[in-house]
């Protein structure tokens, strides 16, 4: 039998009263309040403290190596030849030793004969006193004129005079023959030469160029706005481009400023150490220390650069993170110096990069190596606030 359209209509009906009840139940079987899930954490992580300690401000400055003083040696001794050089460039000297030799056997030969002139006007000189004594003795006789006894007197004088001038022309040769050792005026550093055996000496002719007692100083460029921090006796520390670091001091401050770039210099002494890469005549950078302050630090894996800014994440009370702008100051190590953060602030660690702000983490104690890094870290801050008590008293 066919189905009719009435059938299919009741039929309809049947299956639509049908899906309401399953519907209906469905809903009623549903609890009337669910709990929200929990939030899940994104990481987990390791925070810090700001650890505090005594850092020295620091100004840093670029300038080049120069000697302490240079001091131009050359003949004294005029017309004669070179012998002997006896030192290079590099030698380390001493003050009078000799550098070069010039050839001395005319020198030798005037030395002689001024010698031998003396010895004569000595000769005439004994003659001289002779006679004189014997006119002495006879004047009181009449056995000698009055003119002659004078005569004897005053060859006694000339006698004399004559031998004092043998003896500065002895003097002086002598003086020319030692003038044919070129010697050093004082310790130092040989940084040139230019004397050649066989070529003539001229007086005032360089021969030698010597770093007087092998000084060495920075003559470093600071602006003028930080003048005012720069005093005699800071100590500074170099870098050379090698990387080697050479401590100094601040010896003194030029007392005029450059009108074009308007920086001064500070003339700083080294101190290298033997063999050290620094030379005269290089550029290099460094470092003034000004002062000493207290700072916060922070590991320098906790402190992020985000959009031109430095920031850290910092652990709230419930267990998210925040995004905090803090000023970075001055790196030593492993730490730097934050500014615009509280001393009792929960820092991320590590990690931080790969959080956002409201993020929810999961902090765990820190592992025992980093825990025992951190304790070394802040008892060397002590220390150092102690060291510099003792300073202070």
């Amino acid at each position: 039998m066919k189905p009719t359209s009435r059938n299919l209509s009741v039929l309809a009906v049947a299956l639509a009263a049908a899906g309401l009840g399953i519907t209906a139940l469905s809903v009623r079987s549903q609890p009337a309040n669910k709990a929200p899930a929990p939030a899940r954490a994104a990481l987990t992580v390791t925070t810090v403290q700001p650890q505090p300690a005594q850092w020295t401000q620091t100004l840093a400055a670029n300038g080049n190596v120069a000697a302490w003083q240079e001091t131009i040696v050359g003949a004294e001794l005029g017309g004669v030849a070179l012998s002997q050089v006896l030192v290079n460039v590099g030698d380390t000297v001493k003050r009078g030793q000799p550098l070069a030799r010039l050839v001395d056997d005319t020198v030798r030969a005037d030395v002689a004969q001024a010698q031998a002139a003396l010895a004569e006007a000595q000769a005439a000189l004994a003659e001289a006193r002779a006679n004189a004594e014997r006119a002495r003795a006879l004047q009181q006789s009449g056995a000698l004129s009055a003119q002659q006894i004078s005569q004897y007197l005053t060859g006694e004088q000339t006698a004399a005079a004559r031998v004092q001038a043998a003896r500065a022309q002895l003097d002086a040769q002598q003086l020319r023959l030692r003038k044919t050792q070129v010697l050093a005026p004082d310790d130092g550093v040989v940084s040139a030469r230019s004397a050649a055996v066989g070529s003539v000496a001229q007086p005032g002719l360089e021969l030698f160029r010597l770093i007087r007692q092998g000084r060495l100083e920075w003559r470093a460029e600071v602006p003028a706005t930080e003048l005012p921090k720069v005093r005699p006796g800071q100590a500074v520390t170099l870098v050379t481009p090698a990387g080697t670091r050479v401590p100094g001091q601040v010896r003194q401050v030029a007392p005029t400023i450059d009108a074009q770039t308007r920086n001064a210099l500070v003339y700083v002494d080294l101190r290298p150490a033997p063999g050290s890469d620094v030379r005269a005549g290089m550029f290099a950078s460094g470092e003034l220390a000004l002062s000493r302050r207290a700072v916060l630090t922070l590991p320098a894996a906790a402190v992020l650069l985000r959009e031109g800014f430095s920031t850290v994440m910092v652990v709230g009370p419930d267990s998210k993170v925040t995004q905090l702008k803090v000023e970075a100051g001055q790196r030593q190590g492993e730490r730097v110096e934050v500014r615009g953060l509280k001393p009792d602030a929960r820092v991320v660690d590590r990690g931080a990069a790969f959080l956002a702000d409201g993020d929810t983490v999961q902090v765990v104690d820190a592992p025992p190596a980093a825990a025992a890094a951190a304790s070394r870290q802040a008892a060397a801050g002590r220390e150092a606030q102690g060291v510099d008590a003792k300073a202070a008293r």
